[in-house]
């Protein structure tokens, strides 16, 4: 305990500094996702990641005016997190939704925020389970969803409330209506046993979670799943993939009595450059446009709250359950302090508790600065107060499992809730000897003994593996294993160091999951890949 003791508020210091600075795939403030154009005129803008689907739109952009655009995308609580910061390293913020624009206490200068598009949150059932459950032709409120998600009939993925734009919309939205949709939400209405109760049993409904809609979206055409809950854009994207497949379309649903909308602003950050200024103005004219907008609608995105255009009705196609001509209501969001307590809420008592198997490379290669940050980043997750910060602490019944290895297993530890046991993995973390060769297939295969050994419906499980080389072993080994459990466990990989990506890529098609890349901020990487479970 003692490291901790007497660097707990350096490092806390420093994950401050750089997870709110970094990204997925590198450092968020100097690493864009994805640079589109090449001119010598740059636009950074920092984004949710399902205006990924606007990237040939933004290109064309760039392209006819001698400019390039730099995309970074983030979660809605990371950029809610970098407007916090006294500067931003960015020209231009577009969130999700106006609530991370206006949630924060942010000393940075916004200026000419607009809506580009809006697309309500909404849920889409495959087809023929929507008729089974009468959905079809008819409204649906949250309390008719319930009904089927208590009796076991559906299940469904969805983004994390705390990580998320989508889930945070939909869990909002699902607080209202079981509270019968009051003028607005108070933290009293909050403490309610009738509330906790309903919402545990809705929430029980998840089937796998994930830190970004988009991801989520390409995760459910991977799989074999029943539902999800994402952007009405991104089901329309997901059942015409679906279609292309010859595989049956999802059915969509609005919650009549919670149904949430995320507006999509673009607002520029004004740093004191006015060509800047008038080159993002420009941008803006030109999404805004009537051409671009149509353009914009054929994307599954809608240009305003009482209809598509005629052109255009074709993408919202009423076999989908789709309603192009449908009259969208914004919901009122909650203050800053009862959103706040209601994602606290929600990491801590109403979701479904996750189930981590840490597998950790302790290979000797991982010696000195890999071994700190490795300290580092756990620390973060195990270390309550830390994790609270980003709302990533445990719940009352959340299971840790630690796996340290090199070219084996060294041992297992287990720790249950988010007390003091807890607290006492960190010290195994940070008291674990570095040394020997590297098996990852060794330390997942136990990872895979131990999770049979829970019922995995009760819990969101996932293994999070991390390694900084080529690891010995075998793949065929792990399939084995990962057949005889039975469910679908995702094996997240963090890539750090000469780790073979080759092998972690293996890992994540196999288990339906993705490689983050830990190279640059392994804190950062760690923090990703625990939003989403």
């Amino acid at each position: 305990m003692k490291f901790r003791k007497a660097c707990s508020i350096i490092l806390t210091a420093l994950f401050m500094l750089t997870a709110l600075g970094g990204c997925e795939s590198g450092s968020r403030s100097q690493t864009a996702d994805q640079v589109l154009g090449s001119g010598s005129k740059v636009l950074r803008i920092l984004s949710g990641s399902e205006n990924s689907e606007l990237e040939p739109i933004l290109e064309q952009f760039a392209n006819e005016n001698d400019m390039r655009i730099e995309m970074t995308y983030q979660g809605s609580l990371d950029i809610m997190r970098q407007l916090e910061q006294d500067k931003l390293p960015y020209d231009a913020v577009w969130p999700a939704s106006s609530l991370w624009l206006n949630v924060g206490d942010s000393s940075l200068n916004l200026k000419h925020a607009e809506s580009i598009s809006i697309t309500p949150v909404i849920f889409g059932i495959r087809q023929s389970l929507a008729e089974q459950l009468g959905f079809v032709g008819r409204e649906v409120s949250v309390g008719d969803l319930l009904e089927p998600i208590r009796s076991g009939q559906l299940r469904f993925c969805m983004t994390s409330a705390t990580q998320s734009n989508s889930g945070a919309s939909a869990y909002i939205g699902f607080l209202y209506a079981m509270l019968g949709n009051p003028e607005s939400i108070t933290l009293e209405d909050l403490q309610t046993d009738a509330l906790r109760t309903q919402m545990t049993e809705l929430l029980a409904g998840v089937e796998r979670s994930s830190g970004s809609s988009d991801w989520l979206k390409d995760m459910f055409l991977q799989g074999d799943f029943d539902a999800m809950v994402n952007y009405e854009c991104l089901v329309i994207q997901a059942n015409q993939e679906l279609e292309a497949q010859g595989r049956e379309p999802l059915y969509v649903v609005y919650p009549t009595d919670g149904l949430t909308i995320a507006d999509s602003p673009l607002a520029y950050v004004d740093q004191g450059d006015g060509e800047k200024e008038e080159l993002f103005l420009k941008l803006q004219e030109y999404l805004l446009s009537d051409e671009i907008q149509s353009a914009i609608q054929r994307t599954g995105r809608r240009s305003s709250y009482t209809g598509v255009n005629e052109e255009n009705r074709d993408v919202f196609r009423e076999d989908w359950g789709l309603q192009p001509d449908r009259v969208l209501s914004p919901m009122k969001m909650p203050a800053q302090e009862v959103l706040f307590q209601a994602l606290d809420l929600y990491q801590t008592e109403f979701k479904k508790p996750s189930l981590n198997v840490y597998c950790l490379d302790y290979s000797g290669s991982m010696a000195g600065e890999g071994n700190q940050q490795l300290e580092a980043a756990m620390e973060q997750l195990l270390i309550q107060e830390n994790a609270r910060k980003n709302f990533l602490q445990a719940s009352e019944n959340e299971v840790n499992i630690l796996i340290p290895f090199n070219g084996g297993v060294i041992d297992t530890y287990t720790a249950t809730g988010n007390g003091s046991e807890l607290e006492a993995l960190y010290d195994k973390v940070e008291n674990q000897e570095v040394g020997g060769g590297t098996d990852m297939y060794a330390a997942a295969v136990r990872g895979i003994e131990l999770l049979g050994e829970y019922d995995l419906s009760q819990y969101t499980p996932a293994i999070i593996l991390l390694t900084d080389g080529q690891s010995s072993g075998s793949l065929s080994d792990f399939e084995s294993a990962y057949g005889e459990l039975g469910a679908e466990v995702p094996v997240f990989s963090i890539m750090f160091g000469d780790a073979d990506e080759t092998q972690l890529e293996e890992l994540a098609r196999y288990t339906n999951a993705r490689v983050f890349d830990g190279r640059e901020n392994l804190t950062e990487a760690f923090r990703s890949v625990k939003g989403y479970n």
